[in-house]
């Protein structure tokens, strides 16, 4: 059971550590180079599976059963180079001679394989069973393990290759690949030296474990966090620096499902509208305008500094009042529509607004609270402009 064991060992830290790979193979900027990986994966993981219950069969000394398991051992053995060559290839996105002489070698070694493997069921060339029951490699054994350390280590040596003409975490992650070759090849030549042994399973496990911890993870959440910084700019005003409409719709969409749930009882909205935008921007220019609107915008942030703001048109704003600003609310918008008055007749930025809070008995939906708001802004204009004639 010592050789199963590390087989079953191994199979499970490869799905644990390798579990997102599998799932979701296409959750990146290149999906056909995580496709391939996750062959490869899938072909070791079947490897395992055949080395595990090898242990098992060969211990019990069942040569018929063992003969079949071993066949296919052999055959997952070098499909998974095949794979790993294509893998690497794919990664390092050279399709240049070698890259192709590369490819031809693992299909050559698999067709190697299946044709010794079929004579092998009439001569045992590459393995056999003797009287005792004891397992016997043979010289195509030999052979192929040969061919498959050539070709790991032919891998290496162009990963690294391509490694010296690059710089930072690119170069990093080709050199994670050349010793993750590096170390099959070391385990297959141990293998072949110590044939009752599970090295090669050893070796897929470091292999597999370098390979995700310093590219695939690696590279993962390099991808994530470019994802998420693009996502931010796409959901910011260019102007401003705040939420946009974009960014605004997802957040009613958000609140309206809390809202279904029962999981939001407590929330204000405070609608914003600048006056004398328009005059600004024909009397003065866009330029001007735009630097109204960036004072009107730091007006705000200082008074609701904790409340999430959206500019939804060129000249209106939201915010939403929850937690701390939500209880505060009366005198936040005390204290805004005091500084707008005192802004009026210094001439300086106006701003309508008007307040709302969400009434459980009354309100179906967020919108509800924001009519409400957008009507109390209106109001709230007009008494400004009345006070400005006056």
């Amino acid at each position: 059971m010592y050789y199963a064991s590390i087989g079953l060992l191994s199979l499970i830290v490869v799905i644990i550590v390798n579990y997102t790979a599998l799932k979701n193979p296409q959750n990146g900027r290149r999906p056909i180079v995580q496709r391939r990986y996750r062959h490869f994966l899938i072909a070791v993981m079947t490897y395992f599976v055949t080395d595990i219950f090898w242990g098992y069969f060969y211990e019990r000394r069942w040569v018929a059963i063992t003969f079949a398991d071993t066949t296919i051992y052999f055959m997952a053995m070098v499909i998974s180079v095949l794979l790993w060559t294509r893998f690497v290839v794919s990664y390092l996105e050279n399709k240049g001679t070698f890259a192709k002489m590369l490819l031809s070698a693992g299909y050559i070694l698999t067709v190697y394989e299946a044709v010794v493997l079929i004579i092998n069921f009439f001569t045992p060339i590459v393995f056999g069973f003797n009287e005792e029951k004891e397992y016997m490699p043979n010289s195509a054994r030999f052979i192929t393990l040969i061919m498959q350390m050539g070709l790991f280590f032919m891998t290496s040596v162009y990963s690294m290759f391509n490694a010296y003409r690059l710089k930072g975490l690119k170069r990093s992650r080709y050199r994670a690949i050349a010793i993750s070759g590096i170390f099959m090849t070391a385990f297959i030549a141990l293998q072949a030296f110590l044939p009752l042994m599970p090295m090669y399973a050893i070796g897929c496990l470091l292999a597999t474990c370098v390979i995700h911890t310093f590219v695939y993870w690696d590279e993962t959440v390099e991808y994530d966090r470019e994802i998420g910084t693009a996502k931010q700019l796409a959901y910011k005003d260019a102007l401003t620096g705040v939420g946009n409409k974009l960014a605004y719709q997802e957040k009613q969409t958000a609140m309206d499902a809390k809202l279904s749930r029962g999981a939001l009882r407590a929330f204000g909205v405070v609608v914003f509208d600048l006056n004398g935008l328009k005059n600004i921007n024909d009397t003065k220019g866009h330029e001007a305008g735009d630097e109204y609107i960036k004072a009107a915008t730091d007006m705000i942030g200082q008074i609701f500094p904790n409340s999430p703001l959206y500019r939804i048109g060129g000249d209106e704003f939201v915010a939403v009042l929850e937690g701390h600003d939500y209880a505060d609310r009366n005198r936040l918008i005390l204290t805004f529509e005091e500084e707008v008055l005192k802004n009026q007749k210094e001439g300086r930025v106006v701003i309508s607004s008007g307040l709302s809070v969400f009434k459980p008995y009354d309100d179906k939906c967020y919108n509800d609270v924001f009519v409400r708001a957008d009507r109390m802004m209106y109001e709230r204009k007009g008494y400004l402009k009345g006070l400005a004639k006056e």
